[in-house]
């Protein structure tokens, strides 16, 4: 994800999405440029995320590919959250967690590098890739950069937000070929797990060229298959078409006068998505909200050319082949529906949109 400040170029307030609710401070993140008097900066807090992701990511991979060896069902966890002392007893077990840990992360890497270095290809002043380690069962809430100086040129910016995209997806699918191949069949422990994955289309594609005549629900997925899952998760959600998403970013080169319009409703669509199906659809909902409708602005000409267009259809294409509207569900988990309607007929009168009483 390339991000620049929610308060866009050329604009007061960012045009964000009205609230009758305070502003939300957002922590900014150091961006001095390395100098006789600053060193590295930048380059030594990139490094401590990336380190401490990849130990966050190579703990849940050593339980994830654990239980996976020792038949449990997915997220299990059978030696407990932090396995601390189960893993000093037999520090050889750090190596479980390579394959999985070692996948997501050059997974995100390259999304986040192919953002950077389409960046230093138009002179964009930009941040190394910022990981987020958290104590997921994945291990990471993901990375992005942020974007410092203005875009150049139409070209520029949809250069650089399908940059990313494109380059995660470009790992993510051998590491799905070669996870589908290392996976299981086993519908009884499939079946057997308190949290139950949708596939994408990308998986079914795979599963097919490979030869596999099997319902995806009957596949236990090995860890590389699961880091291939969080990445087409993660390339969907990114090519979301709003606001300061990679998706926005490609929206606006190709529309500008449409990003704004097509942002506010996307966010009209998340808000009911997150209620109703899938609640990490709320996050992306606030993200919306936070960074606003409006694009840092960018000259209006020149436009894009003819062969910039048929990417955008291939980014159309990863978006289609990854988007997942119910990514995971969970047993025991129940909505709460008695402020559904009521908080949608505040949403359409915030975003200034009619509604019928």
């Amino acid at each position: 994800m390339a991000l620049s400040d929610p308060q866009p170029i050329g604009s007061t307030n960012g045009d964000r999405l009205p609230l009758d609710t305070p502003e939300i401070d957002t922590p900014e993140i150091d961006t001095l440029e390395p100098g006789p008097g600053n060193p590295t900066p930048r380059f030594r807090l990139a490094a401590a995320l990336l380190f401490a992701t990849f130990v966050t990511t190579l703990l849940a991979g050593i339980q994830l590919q654990n239980d996976f060896l020792n038949n449990q069902p997915l997220f299990t966890f059978s030696q407990g959250i932090l396995p601390l002392a189960w893993i000093a007893q037999q520090p050889s077990r750090l190596l479980l967690g390579i394959p999985f840990s070692a996948t997501l992360l050059l997974i995100l890497l390259s999304h986040e590098m192919g953002h950077y270095v389409a960046c230093r290809r138009y002179g964009v002043q930009a941040t190394l890739p910022y990981f987020i380690p958290f104590p997921t069962p994945i291990g990471t809430l993901g990375a992005f950069i942020r974007i410092l100086s203005p875009f150049p040129s139409r070209a520029a910016l949809f250069d650089i937000g399908i940059a990313g995209p494109i380059a995660g997806f470009l790992v993510a699918v051998p590491a799905l070929v070669l996870g589908l191949a290392f996976s299981k069949v086993d519908p009884a422990l499939v079946s057997a797990s308190n949290t139950h994955l949708a596939y994408p289309a990308i998986f079914y594609l795979v599963r097919s060229a490979e030869g596999i005549h099997l319902p995806m629900s009957d596949i236990y997925l090995h860890p590389v298959a699961l880091a291939a899952w969080v990445g087409m998760l993660a390339t969907s959600l990114n090519l979301l078409p709003g606001s300061q998403l990679d998706g926005g970013h490609i929206l606006y080169a190709l529309w500008p006068r449409a990003h704004r319009n097509l942002t506010r409703m996307l966010a009209v669509v998340l808000l009911p998505m997150g209620l109703f199906l899938w609640t990490g659809w709320l996050v992306w909902f606030a993200v919306l909200l936070i960074f606003g409708a409006e694009h840092p602005h960018v000259s209006r000409a020149p436009g894009l050319n003819q062969g910039r267009k048929w990417l955008a259809l291939f980014a159309l294409f990863m978006f289609a082949v990854s988007l997942m509207p119910v990514p995971v569900q969970s047993q025991g988990w129940t909505l709460d529906w008695h402020k559904v309607v009521d908080t949608v007929h505040r949403l359409l009168h915030y975003l200034h949109f009619p509604s019928q009483a």
